[in-house]
């Protein structure tokens, strides 16, 4: 492999399979609700919610607490610094793929 791709640049908070999917889904968004998102991904709230929690934590995603009649929405919107770590995340990844398809090429 060469210089210009190591696995230190591969954002663990994002590769995870569920935060992942949620970036993915709000990069073209910005914003959507749990509701939504758990629907989207198949998720249990229980794991949504974690998963969350440390996108949130890494300043990736707001999350934001309303009223619909009675019933509490849960907002998730994707943040600046979200929206950078992922097109990050996306370049060390086609880095990656592009070692790899010229490993085998010159295998």
């Amino acid at each position: 492999m060469s210089d210009l791709f190591s696995l230190d640049s591969v954002d663990d908070v994002i590769h995870g399979r569920l935060r992942l999917g949620v970036m993915a889904y709000l990069i073209n968004l910005g914003d959507t609700d749990f509701i939504q998102l758990k629907a989207k991904t198949g998720a249990t709230d229980g794991n949504l919610s974690v998963q969350l929690r440390k996108l949130e934590e890494a300043g990736y995603i707001e999350i934001s607490k309303s009223f619909a009649g009675k019933k509490t929405v849960t907002g998730v919107t994707l943040t600046e610094s979200g929206r950078q770590a992922f097109i990050r995340y996306l370049e060390n990844m086609q880095r990656l793929i592009n070692e790899a398809s010229a490993i085998r090429v010159e295998a």
